[in-house]
């Protein structure tokens, strides 16, 4: 009975290596990463104009058009629906009843 479960054991350890390549996605060739980036210049994205506070939306917004365009329902990447204000700034008529700055006084 323990070899059996030695033997087990040992299959286990042989197949997992394989059982984890074959879902391994291969890397990208220097032609299809030039590809894409074609692609995202033809769909209005232009990586010298945009800053870092639109860079996100920009991005995401070319990548939806291109995968509107490939007819890609992947799921993966482009714009994602919904939206996140993580930082922006609340305005003082949200937080107080009054038009008193919340610094007047002091």
């Amino acid at each position: 009975m323990k070899s059996l479960i030695k033997a087990v054991a040992l299959a286990v350890v042989l197949a997992a290596p394989v059982v984890s390549f074959a879902q391994s996605n291969q890397p990208l060739t220097r032609a299809e990463v030039r590809n894409q980036l074609v692609q995202l210049e033809k769909a209005g994205y232009n990586p010298s104009v945009s800053d870092d506070a639109t860079y996100p939306a920009d991005i995401q917004a070319a990548e939806a058009r291109v995968a509107a365009e490939n007819g890609s329902t992947s799921g993966v990447g482009g714009a994602v629906s919904g939206s996140s204000d993580s930082g922006a700034r609340a305005s003082a008529a949200s937080a107080f009843t009054g038009s008193r700055s919340i610094y007047a006084g002091h």
